[in-house]
């Protein structure tokens, strides 16, 4: 029977139905979705287990009763539901996730249904799945044509039936009593994937269900995943001991409860359970259920104001999909989506677009009435959803009498004024495009410190003069004005600036203007370059490209700074970089960092301030390395004078295009030729694309004394150097363990076999207790090794060539100290480096990525320099730790030894590497020993103050390699 359509006497739905909403820390969503389902007619209930309550629902939305249950959390879903189900008082229930839009004719068709049809226990039809964009919607068809309608009087029939061609029936509507049936009888630590598998099952089994002809919902697609086939399947296929017991078992659950299914024993019940997974996993494996093909597109015509669907090549006009009634309700879908935006993907694009918008938006110092009208238009067609825009438009379309176009504004102002306001400018300044523009506006000097800037500047002959060279290479007129503008319009005027462009000069100029142009070709432009670079008069030259943008203050900030550093010579600064999609991110870069401009010389070698006469006497720019040309020449400037003079600025100069992360043979050649100078034989690999690691090839083998230090931690060290042992490919090494007065008698008893073997293995015993650091030293003196490697008793190396890793860095004459990454037993970052001020001690970045993540700059796969790095693994040359004076066994007994001995050796002038190559497993846990943190930033106060391998920018609190709070420049203090 295919059921009646209808009663006679039907009560209003407020009488019948309650909506249910769910969500979870996602407002966005929420207010969207109560806008979508405010209107219709019956009881609305939100349970919302977010930490914070969603402000003002009850005033916007007087129908609905808004639940704040953080109690529940996001993993509670079970419990919150059946809380949900309590409140309702209607016959019929729905639930509805806060993304989802149930088409509400189709509600109450199926409300209908139920209503006529008795023996029906839920009535759904069928889904369309969606993805919102910055400009568009793709719709995907997710249901197959299905038998509709499972009417048998016999429930096994029912249930295989409906688990053998499946569409998820969560979000049906349902007779609210076999919902409760259903969640009462649920255990309660049921897993999600079965609590889904079990309500079809249930649901078949206690009633008849109906599959409607009809379109019944649109739902946002899964992103990185496909809908349900992934625990779900896994559940039911799964052939491991552990999967098949739990399937078992709830199969018994499910043939326990009491439904329509009785004349099977317990023992046939569950079989007939198994059977009808097996069916849903057939369905789910064939493809039978839950496709996801694109069917069409939907983009809005900004002319039109409406959209323009596209549709693919295949199509299934078996669906429902295909009427003008259904795609009405999908134009009202979209207006939401686009004027109320909320989804991630949706706000990663809109992202690049706002950023995009609001610069077309800004003031710019040659505007005109109509300048302005052109760049607000162009705005508008990259996204019209914007109100801000349109209310700029409109004002401006005012203002020039464009009285028409202008009203066809209104009546659009007005559309997306029937939405609630949607603050779009605070949603664009909480992306990290809007943090960097709020950050980079406050940076800027107001009037009044302008005014005293420019009297300092007058009182020292003007200060420094700026050569900016700038290569127009592609003729690009657009581009260079937007370089120049931003340069008019900064805070600075002492530059000169010189364009090398393949084109006609824009103007008659010459080496005396402020501008000037030098026509080039690809073949001649950096012999160009020099010549001008010998013949400037300025005192810093500055490369850069068309479409860079200087920030308002960055070469001001710059002016005063290099006043008071006669002894620079080239000064790295920070920078924004705009990525393809239009969208910000920071580059906020450490102090000068030898090994990670070798590293990654794309992200480190970019936009340097460099001397005039440095650069000159360098030998200028080279025309064989054209793709790498900064990179390559301060390498030079590192040949020619060494690192000293080669500082930071912690302050963004410009806004340029995000670097493109690939291999560069000129970068490979220009750094194989400085090792080269340097007198190395070195291999240069590339382990990912743009970045460098390099092979110095040392042909020596010294002996390697690794340190293990014990006290009574049998197991762990047993651990430990069973991993040396046998995962040590470097041969010419010894080991020591030394015993600190341990009492255990198994550890004794283990010590004595290990010195009765022969073997690189010693053991070192101490007449006393001692502090860890006097353990260390106390065991360096007795290493007989030129390299001492320190190694955590609780740890255990991974890789093979972990030593030849180690003493590829640590041979070199400039290093010091080498550190290992650490990672823990979930294979997830647990130690990368040690940056000091962090979180008001020594703290590490990256903790709790994936070991495998490249980080902020690609900093956790690339060898560069630290501050300090961890005794967990950490190689010395024994020469060294004897020059420093080994671990402070005063100030540092027993925590914050190896910190203070890399800054020892720091301040003797060596480097320490952090190399990615070395992988060890520790927790990577730091000491908690206040009173030694407290000798240590006494004894270090400087380099607490500003750790040269992070950047003041960026966060001292919280997870590092983060944005800071919005801060404006100390400019009294530069005057000074």
């Amino acid at each position: 029977m295919q059921g009646k359509y209808g009663s006679e006497h039907a009560l209003p739905l407020n009488e019948q139905l309650t909506v249910v909403l769910i969500t979870h820390n996602r407002p966005a969503f929420l207010r969207r979705a109560l806008q979508f389902y405010s209107p219709l007619p019956c009881r609305i209930i939100v349970l919302d287990s977010s930490t914070q309550a969603s402000e003002g629902i009850a005033d916007a939305f007087p129908n609905v009763d808004y639940l704040h249950l953080p109690q529940f959390g996001y993993w509670d879903a079970q419990a919150k539901v059946v809380y949900g189900i309590d409140q309702v008082t209607t016959p019929y229930i729905v639930f509805a996730a806060d993304d989802d839009f149930l088409v509400h004719e189709s509600l109450k068709e199926s409300v209908a249904f139920l209503e006529a049809n008795q023996d029906y226990g839920m009535c759904h039809g069928y889904c369309l799945m969606y993805l919102a964009l910055a400009g568009s919607v793709t719709y995907y068809r997710r249901d197959k044509k299905v038998c509709e309608d499972y009417s048998s009087e016999r429930a096994q029939d029912r249930v295989l039936d409906f688990m053998g061609q499946f569409i998820p029936p969560f979000y049906a509507v349902h007779r609210t009593s076999l919902f409760r049936d259903w969640y009462a009888a649920m255990p309660h630590d049921a897993k999600f994937e079965w609590q889904e598998i079990g309500h079809s099952y249930y649901m078949l089994a206690r009633a008849k269900a109906r599959i409607l002809p009809i379109p019944y919902v649109v739902r946002e697609i899964n992103y990185m995943q496909s809908e349900h086939k992934t625990d779900v399947y896994h559940s039911l296929t799964f052939a491991d001991a552990k999967s098949v017991a739990e399937r078992e078992a709830f199969a018994e659950f499910l043939a326990a409860l009491p439904t329509e299914i009785t004349e099977l024993e317990p023992e046939q019940g569950k079989q007939f359970a198994l059977q009808c997974f097996e069916a849903m996993a057939d369905s789910l494996r064939t493809g039978k259920a839950l496709a996801a093909e694109i069917i069409f597109d939907s983009h809005w015509n900004s002319a039109l104001k409406v959209p323009e669907r596209r549709f693919a090549p295949k199509q299934y006009v078996e669906m429902p999909f295909y009427n003008q009634t259904f795609f009405d309700q999908l134009t009202h879908i979209e207006f939401l989506l686009h004027a109320m935006p909320a989804g991630r993907v949706q706000l990663q694009q809109l992202e690049g677009v706002w950023t995009h918008q609001y610069d077309l938006m800004r003031a710019r110092n040659n505007d005109t009435p109509e300048s302005v009208v052109d760049r607000l238009w162009r705005a508008h067609d990259l996204n019209m959803f914007n109100r801000h825009l349109i209310q700029c438009l409109v004002d401006q379309l005012q203002g020039l009498g464009e009285e028409e176009e202008a009203q066809g504004m209104i009546a659009w102002a007005e559309r997306l004024d029937t939405l609630p306001p949607q603050l779009i400018r605070q949603t664009f300044e909480s992306t990290q495009s809007g943090r960097l523009i709020k950050w980079l506006e406050a940076r800027e000097p107001d009037a009044v410190q302008r005014e005293a800037i420019a009297r300092h500047l007058a009182a020292h002959q003007g200060g420094p003069q700026f050569g900016i060279l700038i290569l127009d290479l592609e003729n690009d007129v657009g581009k260079l004005q937007v370089t120049l503008d931003s340069l008019l319009e900064g805070h600075c005027k002492a530059f000169k600036i010189v364009v090398f462009t393949t084109g006609e000069p824009l103007a008659a100029t010459t080496a005396q203007n402020t501008l000037h142009f030098v026509r080039v070709t690809q073949g001649n432009y950096v012999d160009k370059l020099n010549q001008v670079a010998r013949q400037s008069t300025c005192d810093w030259l500055l490369l850069a490209e068309v479409d860079d943008e200087f920030t308002a203050g960055g070469l001001l900030r710059a002016s005063l700074e290099l006043l008071e550093a006669p002894q620079c010579r080239a000064v790295s600064t920070d920078e924004i970089q705009r990525q393809a999609n239009g969208s910000l991110v920071d580059v906020f870069r450490p102090g000068f960092n030898l090994d990670l401009l070798q590293s990654f010389p794309a992200m480190m070698s970019r936009h340097w301030l460099i001397r005039r006469e440095v650069l000159v006497e360098a030998g200028g720019y080279s025309a064989d390395f054209s793709k790498a040309l900064e990179f390559d020449l301060l390498l030079r400037v590192i040949e020619q004078g060494g690192m000293s003079g080669l500082a930071h600025l912690d302050e963004p100069l410009l806004i340029s295009s995000a670097v493109v992360v690939e291999d560069n043979a000129h970068e490979r050649q220009a750094l194989i030729r400085h090792l080269a100078t340097r007198g190395y034989k070195a291999q240069v690999t590339s382990p990912v694309p743009g970045t460098y690691h390099i092979d110095y090839r040392r042909t020596e083998r010294p002996l390697v004394s690794i340190i293990l230090p014990v006290q009574d931690n049998l197991p762990v060290l047993q651990r430990c150097l069973a991993s040396v042992l046998q995962r040590t490919r470097y041969t010419h090494y010894e080991v020591l363990i030394a015993d600190n007065q341990s009492q255990s008698s198994a550890v004794a008893a283990w010590l004595d076999s290990q010195e009765q073997q022969v073997g690189n293995v010693r053991v070192l015993r101490t007449d006393r207790r001692l502090s860890a650091s006097a353990l260390h030293n106390a065991a360096c003196q007795q290493a007989r090794g030129e390299y001492l490697v320190l190694l955590a008793a609780d740890s255990e190396v991974v890789n093979p060539n972990w030593i030849e890793s180690l003493l590829n860095q640590a041979q070199r004459p400039e290093v010091g100290v080498v550190g290992a990454k650490l990672f823990d037993s979930d294979t997830q970052v647990s130690q990368a480096g040690l940056i000091l001020g962090l979180n008001g001690g020594v703290g590490s970045p990256f903790i709790g990525e994936d070991k495998d993540a490249k980080g902020y700059m690609h900093r956790l796969v690339v060898e560069q320099n630290y501050s300090a790095v961890s005794s967990v693994c950490m190689m010395i040359r024994k020469e060294i730790y004897e020059a420093v004076g080994g671990l402070d066994e005063d100030a540092f007994a027993e925590a914050f030894s190896d910190v203070d001995l890399c800054l020892k050796v720091g301040q003797a002038g060596y480097l320490t590497v952090w190399t990615p190559l070395v992988q060890v497993f520790h927790s990577g846990e730091l000491p908690d020993a206040p009173q030694a943190l407290a000798a240590l930033r006494q004894k270090w106060a400087a380099a607490f103050e500003y750790d040269q391998a992070y950047n003041k920018n960026l966060v001292s609190t919280g997870k590092a390699f983060t944005l800071g709070e919005v801060s404006g420049v100390d400019w009294a203090q530069l005057l000074v």
